[in-house]
């Protein structure tokens, strides 16, 4: 699996909410027509009201490379070139492995399924 996360950051809450908005139709085409793509997720954060979270989850390099040469992803860019208000970005790219879910059967937080990837005891 691969994760792509960012903070989009916007100089108004306003400019942010109006981005979130105009990207929104982009975000549900990348789910839907784009091979290997789980997640693709641009959200306001609730925490601070001028920032996006971007959340994306791909199956695989190759799809997450096609991704890159699809429409979806330069109409993507130009959205955001178009929004006002727009600050930074910050983005990072993860290479991981499903290790199944977080709460083991009685909801208790399933240390075993991280402890042997940081070479922490269980």
């Amino acid at each position: 699996m691969i994760i792509i996360t960012a903070t989009l950051s916007f100089e108004t809450q306003e400019d942010r909410d109006v981005t979130v908005a105009k990207t929104a139709a982009v975000q549900a085409a990348t789910r839907n027509d784009e091979p290997g793509c789980l997640a693709y997720c641009f959200a306001p954060d609730p925490a601070e009201p001028t920032h996006i979270q971007v959340f994306e989850l791909w199956t695989d390099a190759e799809n997450l490379a096609a991704h890159f040469d699809h429409p979806n992803y330069a109409a993507m860019v130009e959205v955001l070139h178009g929004c006002d208000g727009f600050l930074a970005s910050e983005n990072r790219l993860y290479v991981s492995e499903d290790r199944g879910p977080v709460y083991d059967s009685d909801k208790k937080f399933r240390f075993d399924a991280v402890a042997t990837a940081y070479g922490a005891d269980s």
